[in-house]
């Protein structure tokens, strides 16, 4: 069976050694002094490695059971949900209005990710609950947020997200599901909503629906869609559970992976809804926690590789196969793999993509407090240009990770019984759910590349430019200040070439948005890398107790820059090639 362990160290050099995040100045930051956060971060660990990650192999094998609309969640699954709701742990960074604990985003991403690597279907349900939580208390009533919050917060009720029907996924345009407006300001919700996660489960009291439907006077499209709260059970005035309400699920889907989470089509026979936001504005509310799940996602992506690489190393130290050249082995009947040049390079890949996209996705949550906290609109525009980079690219890459990790296995990796095949199917679905890729891509390119005339990515050029003009006066950064530079000169030149293509031949300027959106990618780890070895050198002349750690990043920190940071160039000549070999052939042709 496969084991986790939370990467206490490289949390801690990402949080202070990198961040700094106790000398910023956003609000709660001050707090997060190291001895604090270790203390929160061992003790997710430690409930991640003792209760969670035992259950992953027997949720995936057992899955979840429907009978008769009731959902069964595996076994284990009840009674480990509670200690993860008892211990505050879906609490803690929610608003202490409601009974949260009121730390920093960046905490709770820092806790998800230990979560998500020990046990990816079980951390879904109180994941998608905290992007409702999110929502409701941006754009709910304050009516609205004292019957709902308390009881999100402190876990007794989950949350879904419902957009998907059958006839559509991606373009919400096309939602058919209706909410008439009712004489006491609530409003009946009938239609059928598909792959919602967690919509059905036996793990709360209470489970609270977000569901995007069309009311009247909206006209077509996403600008006539609204966004409802529509609970399993009714509320009464004293805050108790009334009645059932009219949605019910109606089937479970059979999956890839995450078969420890139940995936649901939703009936709404009439439901009771309630407006949550303005009316007919219910893709702006909806973005509120779609935005925070493609984080969410981009946490997936590398949480889950991280998962794999764990075993990979522990398998490529143990298991001898072949001999080496020189042998390190020498008395025994092989070498171990990882004496092997080739191995070695797979799980210095898998070492390089899982570490530079925790820096990535934390440095995200870090800009996500200073424009909540703080209002920085600077912040708030540079993490919206990353958002599509951290849930696209890293889900990506995180799968490449999760094969490759099961390839270190070779057969013995197909074996269900070795739970690598697990990581593999678990990691699928992050490359699809919260907006597929391609979606992501284009969101890029299309919408984020050039939001107020381009700020946000000019002001990620100068972030790039900045820090390599401050490196050039330590010579030992130019291994990595020098590659960085030349991935920022290629990524300036494709977003220039989509500029000026794109009134003439934008078909060529989306044919090439996959590329844009992995040269972008690369170059943000890229930039982690090189801030992660400046910070490593700063360490070493230190004095630091732990100087093999810091050699470590140094070396990783080399590898990418010279075996995957060199991917840009490939991507720019993508970009700017024509697109016509591309277009040329007829659709029958397929």
């Amino acid at each position: 069976m496969p084991r986790y362990t939370a990467p206490l160290r490289d949390l801690h050099f990402v949080l202070h050694d990198l961040l700094g995040v106790s000398g910023q100045d956003i609000a709660g930051y001050g707090d997060l002094d190291p001895a604090f956060t270790e203390a929160i971060l061992t003790e997710a660990g430690r409930l991640a490695t003792d209760v969670l990650a035992p259950l992953n192999a027997t949720g995936d094998r057992e899955g979840c059971r429907f009978e008769n609309g009731v959902v069964r969640t595996p076994a284990g699954f009840p009674e480990a949900y509670r200690k993860i709701r008892e211990g505050g742990w879906i609490a803690l960074d929610c608003d202490p209005a409601y009974g949260g604990q009121g730390l920093p985003y960046l905490m709770g991403t820092a806790v998800g990710e230990i979560f998500v690597a020990a046990n990816m279907a079980l951390n879904m349900y109180q994941g998608l609950t905290h992007g409702a939580y999110s929502t409701i208390h941006h754009h709910g009533t304050d009516a609205q947020k004292a019957t709902y919050l308390p009881r999100i917060v402190s876990g007794d009720w989950a949350c879904t997200m419902n957009l998907t029907e059958p006839q559509c996924g991606t373009d919400l345009g096309l939602i058919r599901t209706r909410a008439e407006a009712q004489a006491d300001g609530s409003y009946r919700i009938t239609g059928t909503k598909i792959f919602i996660s967690g919509g059905e489960h036996d793990l709360t009291e209470n489970i609270i629906h977000l569901v995007l439907a069309r009311a009247a006077g909206g006209g077509e499209g996403t600008k006539g869609l609204s966004l409802f709260i529509v609970p399993k059970f009714l509320i009464t005035e004293a805050g108790g559970l009334g009645p059932r309400n009219a949605v019910r699920a109606s089937r479970i889907e059979g999956k890839m992976g995450i078969h420890g989470n139940a995936t649901c089509q939703m009936d709404y026979d009439g439901a009771t809804g309630f407006l949550l936001g303005d009316l007919h504005k219910g893709m702006r509310a909806m973005f509120t926690m779609m935005n925070e799940a493609r984080i969410g996602v981009g946490v997936q992506g590398y949480a889950v590789a991280e998962a794999a690489m764990q075993n990979a190393a522990a398998y490529a130290r143990d298991r001898l196969q072949g001999r080496a050249n020189p042998s390190t082995n020498p008395a025994g009947p092989a070498d171990p793999l990882i004496a092997h040049p080739d191995i070695r390079r797979s799980l210095m890949d898998q070492r390089a993509f899982t570490e530079g996209a925790r820096a990535l996705t934390l440095w995200g949550a870090n800009l996500i407090d200073r424009a909540t906290r703080q209002g920085d609109a600077q912040a708030e525009a540079l993490v919206s240009l990353l958002t599509p980079v951290i849930k696209g690219f890293q889900t990506d890459k995180g799968f490449e990770v999760t094969v490759a990790a099961q390839q270190i296995f070779g057969g013995h990796g197909y074996i269900e019984e070795n739970g690598m095949s697990q990581f593999v199917r678990d990691a699928r679905i992050a490359m699809i759910y919260e907006g597929a890729n391609g979606i992501q891509a284009l969101d890029l390119v299309g919408r984020k590349l050039g939001a107020d005339g381009g700020k946000a990515i000019m002001a990620f050029f100068d972030l790039v430019k900045s820090f390599c003009a401050e490196a050039g006066a330590d010579p030992r950064m130019a291994p990595y200040a020098d590659p960085l530079k030349a991935a920022s000169k290629d990524l300036q030149t494709a977003a220039m070439h989509f500029l000026s293509t794109a009134p003439k031949d934008p078909q060529s300027v989306l044919s090439g948005a996959t590329d844009f959106l992995h040269l972008m990618g690369h170059t943000c780890l890229g930039l982690m890398w090189a801030r992660m070895a400046r910070a490593s050198l700063a360490a070493l002349d230190a004095g630091t107790a732990d100087p093999a750690f810091h050699n470590a990043k140094l070396a990783t920190a080399r590898h990418y820059m010279t075996r995957h940071l060199p991917a840009t160039a490939l991507h720019l000549a993508r970009i700017t090639a024509s697109a016509e070999p591309l277009l040329d052939l007829p659709a029958e042709a397929f």
